[in-house]
């Protein structure tokens, strides 16, 4: 049996920002995901910044300038070699993303508000996006 060419070390949540002051309880959710990465070659360490966002919009479903909820995360991984596999993008967001998810559902329901509860979503479209914004150090 192989053993895993990357693992998680450790994540943590280093921005919050939410209103929900901006938001009727009843206003509709535009969210956004963006995912960024650093590779640091000499420690075989890879940083994944994840962004997420949900704006307030419209019952007509156009966008607005409220920010109901800005949170990054940020999440460690060893990898085994100087080459990132190619499955390494989709994998590491798809690891993280039920942190991000569950804090999200937490945070919100702890404000004594009906709680966020982001879907479940097929992240592997992210990963493309993750590739174009990995920096190698």
């Amino acid at each position: 049996m192989d053993t895993a060419r990357f693992s998680l070390v450790e994540y943590r949540f280093t921005k919050v920002n939410i209103d929900f002051s901006t938001t009727q309880t009843s206003s509709k959710l535009a969210l956004e995901l963006n995912p960024q990465g650093k590779f640091f070659s000499n420690e075989l360490k890879y940083e994944l910044t994840f962004n997420f966002w949900a704006r307030a919009s419209s019952e007509e479903g156009a966008d607005t300038d409220k920010q109901v909820v800005h949170v990054e995360c940020k999440a460690i991984f060893k990898l085994s070699s100087i080459d990132i596999p190619e499955y390494f993008y989709a994998n590491s967001i798809a690891i993280i993303f039920p942190y991000l998810r569950a804090f999200i559902s937490t945070v919100s329901l702890q404000a004594n508000i009906p709680p966020i509860i982001l879907p479940t979503f097929n992240l592997s479209s992210l990963k493309d996006r993750l590739k174009k914004a990995t920096t190698v150090l």
